[in-house]
């Protein structure tokens, strides 16, 4: 496996903020952060490539918003927030020859932090950053692949992976609150504890579970699910919105 990450921005604290007040962000924290993050994939089994530093550029640590990697190819979103679109082309680069690449047609909008796969359906939450036209472009992409496509409706966060998260075994983990689990169809679902509302972002590599460490309560549910769950401080990065699938791109190995 392959995890493509990218180092933290210096201008990190100018980042987009849609449903949180802003408030001070340790860069250094962050990076300190995004470092034991790092560690714990290659403890996990992942070959991890640190793309270089964007300055200009404040959420380009979170690059799973660039792209959506599936075993036969990578495809290109095109991010809602205009700014974050510059942040696209480096990710092209370090994707070529790891996976045949395909690019998204305009004037929709689509996340990829709004995208989430379970098997062959992929549900594509509209949120103020992905939008109708951007699903329809991703399913006319994928549809000759064999995946199918739909929008699902959300509220009071950012992307659908803020409110659910799909960890394998038919699983997701959910915030009722934000989202209707019954839309990503029949799977078993993992409520957060209501005390933690951002606890549903997770995912899954080499089949244990990457979780923020500030979620307790939801991370006892996830291994009372019979899931080993590893913890990793992400608080600093939770200032921007962003959650653990945010700052990866996992390419599992292809057969």
């Amino acid at each position: 496996m392959i995890a493509l990450v990218r180092a933290v921005s210096r201008s990190l604290a100018r980042c987009e903020l849609t449903h949180l007040e802003r408030t001070p962000i340790d860069v250094a924290k962050a990076r300190e952060q995004h470092a034991g993050y790092c560690a714990t994939l290659a403890r996990l089994g992942c070959e991890v490539r640190v793309l270089a530093e964007e300055p200009e550029l404040p959420d380009s640590v979170f690059v799973e918003d660039t792209a959506l990697v599936l075993d036969s190819v990578a495809v290109l979103m095109r991010p809602g927030a205009p700014s974050r679109r510059a942040e696209v082309d480096a990710v092209a680069a370090a994707l070529e020859g790891l996976r045949p690449l395909l690019l998204l047609d305009g004037p929709g909008t689509i996340d990829g932090g709004d995208v989430v796969v379970v098997d062959r359906d992929v549900y594509v939450g509209l949120s103020s950053r992905s939008d109708a036209a951007g699903v329809d472009a991703l399913a006319r992409a994928l549809r000759p692949l064999g995946y199918s496509v739909r929008g699902v409706e959300l509220e009071g966060c950012l992307h659908l992976k803020t409110a659910a998260c799909a960890i394998g075994r038919n699983t997701v983990t959910a915030n009722p609150v934000w989202i209707d689990p019954s839309a990503l169809g029949r799977r078993r679902v993992i409520e957060v504890d209501p005390r933690e509302p951002f606890a549903a972002n997770a995912f899954s590599v080499g089949g244990t579970v990457v979780h923020a460490s500030s979620y307790p309560l939801t991370r006892a549910r996830i291994e009372a699910a019979g899931f080993v769950v590893a913890p990793v401080p992400a608080d600093e990065l939770a200032k921007a919105e962003g959650g653990v699938t945010c700052c990866s791109l996992i390419l599992a190995d292809v057969e």
